[in-house]
């Protein structure tokens, strides 16, 4: 078949995107920033969900695509930035797109990547935006199957990285006392099952009309922290424990989460994991033709993936010393620090009383400038390269002109060394 396949770029995009190659299907994926393929089964097109809110601009582009048998929509966002909202992303887009395969004579069917509480009972704008969407495709005179999955795991997958970071600490948090049901799937599973679709095309309950909504879940539904525990268990780690946060306590810090970049604990969020995330594994099991894969599976690598996961809060706390370090010793040098004695030192390294001040507040000026920049610069490579440098710089002047430091009982110069040791591995584990 020919399938169309927008959010072909994304986390679940990417893995259907190569399971529908591997059963032969022919995929031309909508991209903002289309690609060349080599495989001749591989097209790519431009497309904007946040701009192609029209039902002609569907049309035309299915129309020159030619022969599109089936449309899966995959896009979807969990926090709106910029033009990327919900109201664009999740309803009025796949509305135009819904209702150009309904008037396409060749569209015999629309997957829709939905999420499981996108129903009656919704009252998050998340869930409300995949709702009007579903909803205006189940109206639609065209066969659907609307994809309900619960929370997806994949190793690689943004949501899993932060989960196993919060399943590999020696404490978490439970926010307020709802149950916080969770029924995860894995991304193979999830991808599976939707290619299952395309094979077995289950059957219209009688008075459903043309839309099935399918949810996806895995075998067994759980609390969020037994979630973390069983990731922390497949990891090889032991128990967790777990501080209880009254619900008002954890409202207030849903409120302070909203406005940290790349947090998942929002106001939203909090309802969400409140009400729960479970449904019914059959359709599931009926897809893959066997139980979906339990949360002990979904590691592969316990040392590798736990290593990882501690990496994950262990480096963010040792990027934050390190500048704290540099910040101190500038707000020290300011001011706190005798400058009579800052001056008496620096004249015993060398440094003429004419040019005592202007080194001794330029240092701290630049000592200060690396602390804020270790917090707030996103490309941090070059800042660890310089630290390294000036340590090494102080650390040999200080050894030559200033033994006593040297051989001082708390070590002032021989703590650099460690110093040097976890700048140098932040240097090697970041990304450029």
């Amino acid at each position: 078949m020919r399938i169309l396949l927008t959010g072909a770029s994304g986390f679940i995009g990417q893995h259907l995107l190569q399971a529908l190659l591997a059963e032969g299907h022919h995929v031309v994926g909508a991209l903002r920033r289309p690609r060349t393929s080599p495989d001749p089964r591989l097209a790519y097109i431009h497309a904007d969900f946040a701009q192609d809110t029209d039902k002609s601009v569907w049309l035309a582009r299915m129309n020159e695509i030619g022969g599109v048998d089936v449309v899966i929509n995959t896009v979807g966002i969990f926090r709106e930035s910029g033009s990327q909202t919900f109201d664009r992303l999740h309803t009025d887009t796949p509305r135009a797109l819904f209702a150009a395969c309904a008037e396409s004579h060749q569209v015999q069917m629309v997957i829709q990547l939905s999420a499981l509480g996108a129903d009656r009972d919704a009252d998050t704008r998340y869930h409300l935006s995949k709702k009007a969407a579903d909803d205006y495709l189940a109206s639609l005179p065209v066969r659907a199957y609307i994809v309900q999955p619960s929370l997806v795991y994949g190793g690689e997958g943004a949501s899993a990285k932060v989960f196993r970071m919060l399943a590999s600490m020696p404490l978490t948090l439970r926010f307020g006392s709802a149950p916080q049901l969770v029924q995860p799937i894995h991304i193979d599973d999830l991808v599976a099952a939707i290619v299952g679709l395309l094979k077995h095309r289950l059957p219209l309950p009688p008075g459903a009309g043309s839309a099935l909504r399918v949810p996806l879940v895995g075998p067994q539904a759980m609390p969020f922290t037994d979630y973390l525990q069983a990731l922390r268990t497949a990891m090889g780690m032991g128990h967790q424990a777990v501080l209880p946060l009254p619900g008002a306590l954890a409202r207030l810090m849903a409120k302070c989460g909203r406005v940290l970049p790349g947090g998942l604990l929002d106001e939203e969020a909090l309802r969400m994991l409140d009400r729960g995330n479970a449904g019914d594994p059959a359709m599931t099991t009926r897809l893959l033709g066997h139980p979906p894969r339990p949360v002990k599976e979904f590691i592969r690598d316990p040392r590798a993936e736990g290593t990882q996961a501690r990496l994950g809060w262990l480096l963010p706390i040792l990027r934050l010393s390190i500048a704290a370090v540099w910040i101190v010793t500038a707000i020290v040098s300011y001011g706190l620090y005798p400058a009579e004695a800052s001056y008496q030192l620096l004249g015993r390294s060398g440094i003429p009383p004419a040019l005592q001040p202007l080194m001794l507040y330029g240092a701290a000026t630049f000592d200060l400038a690396l602390g804020l920049g270790i917090l707030f610069l996103e490309r941090r490579r070059w800042l660890w390269l310089a630290q390294l440098g000036l340590i090494g710089f102080y650390t040999v002047v200080i050894a030559i002109k200033l033994p006593e430091f040297l051989l001082h009982p708390y070590g002032p110069l021989t703590k650099n060394l460690p110093m040097l040791a976890a700048i140098w591995l932040l240097y090697e584990l970041e990304k450029q």
